[in-house]
């Protein structure tokens, strides 16, 4: 039979800034990701005396450069988009993530332009539009348009693109830079 654990002791300042960097060293993160990790930390075991503000930790790590919340937001918003997400559900992960609302729009122009990109691959993983292997029929063309909504992608470009018949070209939509 396996001995209980002890508990682990309770946190204090120094540890609690240990665990705030070596969580920055393992992972990407934002501002308010670290937060919560350290007040998830707090909440399971304890704090040693007046329990301090999360956030301030936090913000002495951007200050040291450790986070940047505008540069995780572009590597996640690019990931999403290589996955095939419009830009609601990017918007909304960024929102998740706890990007402000000043770098979110700095990035609303960038997501913007990979719309349709991130709306074709979509479309070439669910085998919609032009990507099909044979013509949809109307309730099938309004679940791959109601697919591509829930993916975060803009109406009118899922409407043209679950409308497109297999093998047309797809460089139609593409907008020239």
């Amino acid at each position: 039979m396996r001995p209980a654990k002890r508990p682990l002791p309770p946190l204090d300042g120094p540890s609690l800034e240990r665990l705030a960097l070596r969580y920055v060293e393992r992972f990407a993160t934002t501002r308010v990701k670290l937060a919560t990790y350290l007040n998830g930390k707090i909440r399971l075991r304890g704090f040693d005396g007046p329990v301090p503000d999360t956030l301030l930790i936090a913000d002495r790590f951007v200050a040291a450069g450790y986070i940047d919340d505008r540069s995780f937001g572009e590597a996640r918003a690019r990931a999403l988009a290589r996955r095939g997400l419009g830009a609601r559900r990017v918007a909304g992960a960024l929102h998740h993530a706890g990007i402000g609302e000043e770098d979110s729009a700095a990035l609303a122009a960038a997501i913007a332009d990979r719309a349709v990109e991130s709306a074709l691959i979509f479309a070439r993983k669910r085998r919609i539009g032009p990507y099909a292997t044979a013509l949809a029929d109307r309730p099938t063309r309004e679940k791959h348009i109601a697919a591509m909504i829930r993916g975060g992608h803009d109406f009118g470009l899922a409407r043209r693109i679950a409308t497109m018949a297999p093998g047309d070209d797809v460089d139609a939509l593409i907008e020239p830079a």
